[in-house]
C-alpha cells in the first residue's frame, strides 16, 4: 500500500510545484515546507530528484548561483511546457472534483 500511495502522492506533489513555481521561484527547501504544511511527509531524497526530472522534462527552468558547486541554491521557474502541463491538470482535476466528490457524472 504504501508504494501506492507515494506513487500517487508524487502526481500531488508535481501539481503543488508546478502550481508554485508559476507564482515565484521555489527552492527545494521551501517545497519541503509548503508541502509538509499540507501535511505531506516528503524527503529532501524526494524532492530533488523530483525537480531536476521536472527540469529535464522541459516544466520548470532552473537557475542556480554561479560558482556553488554541487550544493549551489537552485532556482525554479515555470516554463511555457510547464504552464500548458498545469493548464491541463487543473481542467482535470475540476473534471474529477466533479465527479469524484460532488458525485456528478
Amino acid at each position: 500500500m504504501a508504494r501506492l500511495e507515494t506513487e500517487i502522492l508524487l502526481a500531488f506533489w508535481k501539481v503543488h510545484i508546478l502550481h508554485h513555481a508559476g507564482e515565484e521561484p521555489v527552492v527545494g527547501a521551501q517545497m519541503l515546507r509548503e508541502l509538509r504544511r499540507h501535511g505531506y511527509e516528503v524527503s529532501p531524497g524526494t524532492m530533488y530528484p523530483l525537480l531536476a526530472r521536472m527540469h529535464r522534462m522541459g516544466w520548470l527552468r532552473l537557475k542556480a548561483t554561479r560558482g556553488g558547486g554541487p550544493r549551489a541554491r537552485k532556482e525554479y521557474t515555470l516554463t511555457p511546457e510547464g504552464r500548458s502541463v498545469l493548464q491541463q491538470i487543473r481542467a482535470q482535476i475540476e473534471e474529477l472534483y466533479r465527479e469524484v466528490v460532488k458525485g456528478e457524472h
